[in-house]
């Protein structure tokens, strides 16, 4: 037996993110060696995160912070991808590594995001569960839960699960302990890290400062309101540097529009009948992956990160809590939180009231329920909680039970055939129906069948292994065959090299296009494409492709009924698979080569970049509206569109064409291939990209407009031979400058709007806060203390004798000397005591029978165990 005056001299922090680490170790590794020292998943992992990984890599490594040429038609580098990872700290880890081994690290980080989940988590719990081992406990529970499962498929969403704990930590501290600055930096290291989750954590904190403020307890004056208020603005402020910048590229993308919005009875009612159960459902069964939905196929949330499951004992702690704890925060927003996930007005105020259903904030209630089961198993010796626990558990096994029997054994008609069950795919179904008995069953095993004292090592035996068990199968489950994933990595990425060599060193910018290939391959090979899985891309792209009638949400993928687009955008090169049928889907390409499965096929039809008008037309007219989607794009090779007041500007160089309704733009596939050698005779002669933008050279007969397919944004500036040039938004959403006859050099440069001012308001802020700091400091103002001379308990070691009993792990020696005592520094105002605790009022004469029930357990439970050779004797 484990002695217990063993002291452990181990930290909770380093507990929790060992323990994490290795866990994660344990789940990601084998797979990495699976794979070959990568690890892959599907869908949105294995074509956005790897690729965006090794490509903002790439960008920062070549010192290009601003115009990126490889995401869609060419994309603001730093809006763009805020969203995703530039402020992670875990992304400037690759740094240092060379670009092919960006992949490699996609396993490590995922590793290492969870350890710091678990620590910063630990950090926080520890300051409401007395019991540091059981705050460990709920730190693991919260690194393991559904939602971070879940979101490996995301991977850029652990950043925020990481940084929250630590928010709520520096709010904790500043108004209990007077801690000045810690919070404005949390503010900041949020707000970069990802605005969009900042969002909803601004909701929360909301509601944790009033919910707090409402139990009582908390030492939040007025005047320590106003403290709170100024240092999120101040955080705010130095976060401007990345906020500001990201802003500005989301303003005029239609996801954020007014029309999304939500409105009417979809305020109230979700619109999917199945989404009520399924937020239900989350909290009792592991999460199911994204694109596979199987409790609820039709609840029209696939990718909303729906789950608040916490690994092997669900619901049962939180619940118990609730029902014991009267009148708590944890309690309260734990409610709070359920309540305003079932109504939709509510759970969109998260994601500034989106009609889109999201359930990414999920990760904040989820800390709350891990506190609550921490501190619900920590107490479980006492009577009142052991009860709950054991009648909470049954209401999680009845709420498990009616799912599983309601849809795994109800009759639906499909096709005129009467089918038993409502589930999507029904072995998922029924693994993830096991999974959940699993767990009730096992936690049967250590509420009514485990000792005490060993209640907590058993515990984490069966988390550890439900934990490395699960999230294994999990990832498997949505693995690909062996075969697949090596044709994925040796094709897709690493297949940049041999795409390299394949195409020609002629120093022509060309884009390419991808037929029926894998989302994104053409960042895997750093090549300028039209085909893009982006979601953050400029405004100008978005408006384009709808104009033209080409579906633009969350990727551009132009279909092959719009042939002439690609001359139009500059498309040199098509690449189809071997084994596709369709090897002829648009008409003047002739092949060129064969490379890691997919023919490569030369447009004949290419128009290099900078090609010149001499005609254009007003895009607000009448004649556009009447035009056909492939016209609209003949139409624009034909003449220049312009905006009314643009056309007026620059009538000295072009002359208007379908000014009237009968006066269409025609043309016929013979002339179409006239006007394509017109353009290409006077095209720029040279076109080059860098770091800051582009250059080009041109050589006219006659003054003209010359027109880029490069997306418009307002960080462009141009200059036409030294000389600055207007840029006109030309044809939708490009741009077009004049170039006089002769020779010309043209440059463009592109600098991100608003980097400069965010820095310098960021800069002004960092100084703001270095003087509020000196001036709480010359003030006095110290992390305030208890005023008193006995010694103050290290935390880390006050724990009650039950739970060193159990575990032997933090009890201290008891022939330690004394600890030294701990003088109190100087209160600089001293603050009114709090009013007395009125007297407990007189038990009900029910409430002493309860209480004469309970004692007398305790006794039956305190007996000797009866000796077998004893009792045969007497008989």
């Amino acid at each position: 037996m484990r002695s217990r005056t063993r002291r452990d001299f181990l930290p909770g922090g380093v507990k929790s993110f060992v323990w994490a680490l290795l866990l994660a170790s344990a789940i990601f590794v084998p797979l990495m060696i699976y794979n070959g020292g990568y690890f892959v998943f599907l869908g949105d992992f294995n074509v956005q995160q790897i690729p965006f990984y090794r490509h903002a890599h790439d960008m920062i490594r070549s010192g290009n912070f601003f115009w990126d040429w490889q995401t869609d038609l060419g994309a603001n580098f730093i809006g763009s991808y805020s969203f995703y990872l530039i402020f992670s700290p875990f992304f400037w880890l690759t740094l240092p590594f060379p670009s092919d081994f960006v992949p490699h690290l996609m396993g490590p980080l995922l590793i290492l995001k969870t350890a710091c989940a678990a620590l910063s988590a630990y950090l926080y719990i520890k300051r409401f569960v007395s019991d540091r081992n059981w705050a460990v406990f709920g730190s693991i529970l919260y690194a393991f839960s559904g939602f971070m499962t879940f979101n490996i498929f995301f991977n850029h969403f652990h950043e925020p699960c990481i940084f929250f704990p630590l928010l709520l930590v520096s709010l904790e501290e500043l108004v209990e302990n007077n801690r000045r600055g810690f919070f404005a930096a949390m503010v900041a290291v949020n707000c970069l890290v990802n605005y969009w989750f900042f969002i909803g954590e601004v909701v929360f904190v909301i509601l944790y400062v009033a919910v707090r403020i409402s139990c009582g307890g908390w030492n939040c004056s007025f005047w320590k309101f106003c403290v709170i208020a100024f240092e999120s603005v101040l955080g705010v402020l130095i976060a401007a540097v990345g906020l500001l910048p990201s802003v500005l590229a989301l303003m005029g993308n239609p996801r954020t529009g007014w029309d999304t919005l939500l409105t009417g009875w979809n305020m109230w009612i979700y619109g999917w009948n199945q989404r009520l159960p399924a937020i239900l459902q989350s909290f009792f069964f592991p999460p199911e992956l994204p694109s596979r939905p199987n409790f609820f196929p039709d609840m029209g949330a696939k990718w909303s990160s729906l789950s608040a499951w916490l690994p092997l004992f669900s619901s049962i702690g939180a619940i118990a809590y609730c029902r014991v704890k009267k009148r708590t925060f944890v309690k309260r927003l734990i409610v709070i939180s359920m309540v305003m996930s079932l109504i939709p007005i509510l759970n969109s105020v998260f994601v500034l009231f989106s009609q889109s259903y999201y359930a990414r904030w999920f990760y904040m209630p989820v800390l709350m329920l891990c506190i609550a089961t921490a501190a619900a198993l920590s107490e479980r010796n006492a009577p009142e909680m052991r009860f709950a626990l054991a009648s909470s558990w049954r209401y999680v096994a009845f709420i498990t039970l009616f799912f599983i029997l309601a849809i795994g054994f109800s009759p639906s008609k499909v096709k005129e055939e009467i089918k038993i069950g409502l589930y999507g795919d029904q072995l998922g179904f029924w693994l993830l129906s096991a999974a959940a008995l699993l767990c009730l069953l096992l936690t049967a095993l250590l509420f009514f069948g485990v000792r005490s004292r060993a209640f907590y090592r058993v515990s984490s035996i069966l988390l550890s292994l439900v934990i490395v068990v699960f999230t294994t199968g999990y990832l498997c489950s949505g693995k690909s065959s062996k075969a697949t994933d090596d044709a994925f990595l040796a094709n897709t990425v690493n297949g940049r090299e041999e795409i390299a060599a394949a195409l020609p060193d002629d120093g022509i910018f060309a884009r390419s296009d991808l037929y029926h290939c894998g989302d994104n391959l053409g960042m895997f090979w750093d090549l300028p494409n039209i085909q893009a899985f982006h979601s953050i891309v400029p405004a100008s792209i978005m408006e384009f492709y709808p104009e033209i009638g080409v579906k633009r949400d969350v990727s551009s993928k132009p279909s092959t009924d719009y042939p002439s687009l690609r001359p139009f955008l500059s498309v040199r090169w098509l690449f189809i698979p071997q084994n596709d049928k369709e090897q002829s889907p648009m008409p003047g390409y002739r092949y060129y080569d064969t490379r890691l499965g997919y023919h490569i096929y030369e447009n004949e039809d290419f128009l290099p970049m900078g090609f010149i008008y001499r005609s254009g037309f007003n895009m607000d007219g009448e004649s556009w509206s009447m035009l056909d989607q492939d016209d609209k794009v003949r139409a624009m090779l034909l003449s220049l569109g312009l905006t009314p007041e643009a056309l007026e500007r620059n009538r000295d160089l072009l002359e208007e064409d379908f000014s009237d309704s009968y006066n269409l733009p025609s043309l016929t596939d013979s002339s179409y291939r006239e006007r394509l050698e017109e353009l290409r005779s006077e095209a720029c002669e040279s076109f080059s990209i860098d770091a800051d933008g582009f250059s080009a050279a041109s050589r006219l007969d006659s003054p003209a407009m010359l027109f880029f397919s490069v997306p418009y944004d307002r960080g462009w500036s141009a200059w036409v031979n030294g000389s600055p040039a207007r840029i006109e938004k030309a044809n939708i959403g490009f741009m077009a400058v004049r170039v006089p006859a002769g020779e010309s050099i043209i440059r463009f440069e592109y600098r991100t709007p608003g980097l400069y001012e965010g820095a310098v308001i960021s800069a002004g802020a960092l100084l703001l806060l270095l003087l509020y700091l000196l001036f709480c400091k010359l003030l006095g103002v110290k992390v305030r203390l208890p005023q008193t001379d006995t010694p103050l308990p290290d935390p880390e070691e006050a724990q009650t004798p039950s739970m060193a009993d159990e575990t032997g792990w933090m009890t201290p020696a008891e022939d330690a000397p004394p600890a030294p005592l701990r003088q109190a520094p100087p209160i600089v105002r001293e603050q009114p005591r709090p009013p007395a605790s009125p007297a407990p009022s007189p038990q009900t004469p029910e409430q002493k029978r309860e209480q004469t029930i309970l004692d007398y357990l305790e006794t039956l439970e305190e007996l000797p165990p009866i000796d077998e050779a004893q009792q045969e004797k007497r008989q």
